[in-house]
């Protein structure tokens, strides 16, 4: 390296090599940006599809179409297998249920729920929760399926569903 002696006009900067005039370089180094955005494309591709709400349940399968989406949240009721009730992923008595869901019912402007029941409850149940979910204001009761189930013919169909 060589040495240089400092003048007043140099602001006491380094010296360069070669003695030429560089500019400044204005330019940003994207490359890590890029890096790290594409990490979190990766991260939120793998987690998007755990993000799921509700109750684990084992859904029977139907061919029925999808139901469209809808602005507000959808309330969905979930029966487990056990018997257990949930109104979105908070368990409910079923004693306490009626009330649980007129008080949800007044502050809602739909009176669509969905119901989740599992595939092996038995019907009478399943029957005992919608007649709760009515008199707890709410009358358009969707049940929720999964889908690629028999159609009444008897072939199957690999459409989501939703049926009213």
């Amino acid at each position: 390296m060589s040495a240089g002696v400092m003048s007043k006009g140099d602001g006491g900067g380094r010296r360069r090599r070669g003695g030429r005039n560089h500019k400044v370089m204005a330019e940003i180094n994207v490359t890590p940006m890029v890096d790290v955005m594409l990490v979190l494309l990766v991260i939120f591709m793998v987690a998007a599809p755990m993000m799921t709400v509700g109750v684990p349940l084992d859904l029977p399968k139907t061919a029925a179409k999808a139901v469209a989406a809808e602005q507000e949240q959808p309330l969905t009721v979930s029966l487990q297998k056990d018997g257990t009730v949930s109104v979105m992923t908070t368990t409910v008595p079923q004693s306490e249920l009626v009330e649980r869901l007129k008080a949800i019912s007044a502050e809602r402007k739909s009176d669509k729920v969905y119901l989740r029941a599992d595939g092996g409850i038995a019907y009478s149940q399943v029957v005992q929760v919608m007649g709760a979910m009515n008199a707890g204001g709410f009358s358009n009761i969707i049940l929720v399926t999964d889908t690629g189930g028999p159609q009444m013919g008897g072939k199957s169909s690999g459409k989501p569903a939703a049926r009213n």
